[in-house]
């Protein structure tokens, strides 16, 4: 979580709001040595900033299930 002054606060306001909406972390303000939070009311979905990346599976996504390690790993433990 982050900490900022009320000076900070004061500076950087629109900026600081826009940070806790977006990924959804609260910010303390410590004022005089007690501690005040700003939350968001609604959850943030954290998937909505992923990145569709459909190249990374060459082939068949239903063929990685399939697969056989015994060849390649040698699992003989102690």
């Amino acid at each position: 979580m982050k900490r900022v002054t009320p000076t900070e606060l004061r500076g950087n306001l629109y900026k600081l709001l826009d940070e806790i909406l977006e990924t959804g972390i609260p910010l303390e303000i410590d004022r005089g040595g007690k501690h005040l939070q700003i939350i968001p009311v609604e959850k943030v979905d954290k998937l909505q900033g992923l990145i569709s990346r459909p190249e990374v599976i060459v082939g068949n996504p239903e063929e990685l299930v399939e697969i056989s390690w015994d060849q390649e790993v040698s699992l003989d433990l102690p």
